[in-house]
C-alpha cells in the first residue's frame, strides 16, 4: 500500500519513538506541557495534550515580508544548501550528486498528493507551517537570526518535506482551517506535524484554526509526539 511505503520513507521517526516510549512517557499534566519547556527541551505527549496547550490568539500579517525569512543557506558550509539537504535526506531513490551539489535524477514520493515523482524539479520544499503563516503567529516578534533558524529548520523532520511543486503551491500560506492535503490518508499526520512544529517554535493558533485542528483529530489516533522546542 502506497501510504504504508510512505510511512517508511518519512515516518521513521514513529517506530523509533515507540521503541522508547517507556522512557519517553511523561504524565500529561500542565506542568509537563510543551507550552512551558523551556529551549531545547524535550516533551513527549499525546498529540490532543500537546493541541491543547497551544497559546489561542488572533494573528497579524501586518509587516510581513518573505525576504525576512532568509533561506535556503548552506548552514554547515558542505557546498548542499537547506533545500538539497532535504532532497537528499528524504529521496526514495538516492539523486546522484555533481558539482555545487547539483541533484539529478532520483525518485522522491509526495504525500500531499500520494504521487511518486522522479527527478528534483518537479518538487518543492514545503515549510510545513507556512512562513506567513509563523508570521502571523508569533514570528513577526522574532529577531532575523530565529527566523532564518526557522526557514531552514533541519533539526525536525517534521518542519521542511519534499512535495509536488503543485500540491505546495495549491497549499501556499494557509492553514488546516482552509487547507488540507489532497491525499486523505496522510491527513492525520499533516495535522500531527502542524501541532509539533508550532509546539517546536513557540507558535500560537487562532480560534478557527485551533478547531479545524480539533475536528480532523477526532478521526484521528491519539498519537504520542516527541518534541525539542527550538525557542
Amino acid at each position: 500500500m502506497i501510504f504504508e511505503r510512505t510511512r517508511l520513507v518519512r515516518l521513521a521517526r514513529f517506530t523509533a519513538a515507540t521503541a522508547v516510549l517507556a522512557a519517553l512517557l511523561v504524565p500529561t499534566t500542565a506542568d509537563a506541557a510543551p507550552a512551558t519547556a523551556a529551549p531545547g527541551e524535550t516533551v513527549t505527549l499525546p498529540v490532543r495534550d500537546v493541541l491543547a496547550q497551544l497559546p489561542v490568539r488572533a494573528e497579524d500579517r501586518t509587516g510581513y515580508e518573505r525576504a525576512k525569512f532568509r533561506h535556503w543557506i548552506d548552514a554547515d558550509k558542505d557546498g548542499c544548501n537547506t533545500r538539497a539537504e532535504v532532497l537528499k535526506a528524504e529521496a526514495v531513490i538516492a539523486p546522484t550528486q555533481g558539482p555545487s551539489c547539483a541533484l539529478t535524477g532520483g525518485e522522491w514520493y509526495s504525500p500531499y498528493d500520494d504521487r511518486y515523482i522522479d527527478g528534483p524539479r518537479g518538487l518543492d520544499i514545503d515549510h510545513l507551517v507556512p512562513l506567513a503563516e509563523a508570521w502571523d503567529s508569533g514570528a513577526y516578534a522574532w529577531t532575523a537570526k530565529e527566523r532564518e533558524d526557522y526557514a531552514n529548520d533541519l533539526g525536525d523532520d517534521r518542519a521542511l518535506i519534499a512535495v509536488s511543486a503543485a500540491s505546495n503551491r495549491s497549499k501556499a500560506d494557509q492553514d488546516p482551517s482552509t487547507w488540507l492535503p489532497p491525499a486523505e490518508g496522510y491527513r492525520c499526520q499533516y495535522v500531527t506535524d502542524w501541532i509539533a512544529d508550532k509546539t517546536r517554535w513557540g507558535l500560537s493558533i487562532d480560534a478557527t484554526e485551533e478547531a479545524a485542528l480539533t475536528g480532523e483529530l477526532s478521526r484521528c489516533p491519539n498519537t504520542l509526539i516527541t518534541v525539542t522546542t527550538a525557542r
